[in-house]
């Protein structure tokens, strides 16, 4: 005999094992995956992927979701292997190319390189993708989230080099486009699907929050 109701769509036995092992394993699945890209970051920031490194991620890492539980974030996607390898190694390329910009900038004698404020709005608002985009853009020299509006989908970035408009354009598009890398990787296909929507029609809030034009705080010092 089974444990379910006529009519309740529920396969859980009397002491509701099953209905509470998939939120369980849900959950289970959420922390590995916030472990592992905190391993990641964590080996990013020491510059070294090393056992010394890894194990200090772990420990970092278990501590973190330990002692500062995030809320929860719901995967939904699935992991694509193609995909996964593209968004890689186009972090990496970006991480190289932006690195030597930035320090050939740093040994030119009287050049003072201007920044800027911009907001992107992403396309697809969840927490997952706006935390996972804000952590990949922040990583690569020249760019630093400022600021994340979640009920508006907006990274607000600081921009590091900027000489003219174009200058903005294209770090929007490549903010854009880091988005989508990371979307085609672990994605849903809803969120896929969005990549191709066109953009929503922008508020009079949201729009005076995206200007076309730098909003330019001087020289860096």
């Amino acid at each position: 005999m089974s444990g379910r109701r006529p009519g309740d769509g529920s396969t859980d036995g009397p002491d509701g094992s099953e209905g509470s092992a998939r939120p369980r394993a849900g959950r289970s699945r959420d922390r590995l995956l916030a472990l592992v890209w905190l391993v990641g970051v964590w080996s990013l920031l020491w510059g070294r992927v090393s056992w010394g490194n890894l194990v200090g991620g772990l420990l970092v890492g278990a501590a973190v979701l330990l002692f500062f539980p995030l809320p929860p974030v719901t995967f939904g996607g699935r992991l694509r292997p193609w995909a996964l390898l593209v968004l890689a190694g186009r972090f990496i390329t970006e991480l190289v190319i932006a690195s030597i910009h930035v320090a050939r900038i740093a040994v030119h004698p009287g050049y003072r390189p201007r920044g800027a404020l911009i907001a992107v709005r992403l396309r697809v608002r969840t927490d997952l993708n706006l935390a996972l985009t804000a952590e990949a853009i922040s990583l690569v020299p020249g760019t630093l989230i400022i600021d994340v509006d979640r009920e508006d989908g907006l990274l607000y970035v600081h921009v590091f080099d900027v000489r003219g408009p174009a200058d903005l354009t294209d770090s929007r598009e490549r903010i854009l486009a880091t988005e989508a890398r990371i979307v085609r990787a672990i994605g849903s296909a809803a969120e896929l699907r969005l990549l191709d929507a066109p953009p929503p029609a922008a508020s009079k809030t949201s729009a005076a929050a995206d200007p076309d034009p730098p909003t330019d705080r001087g020289p860096d010092q």
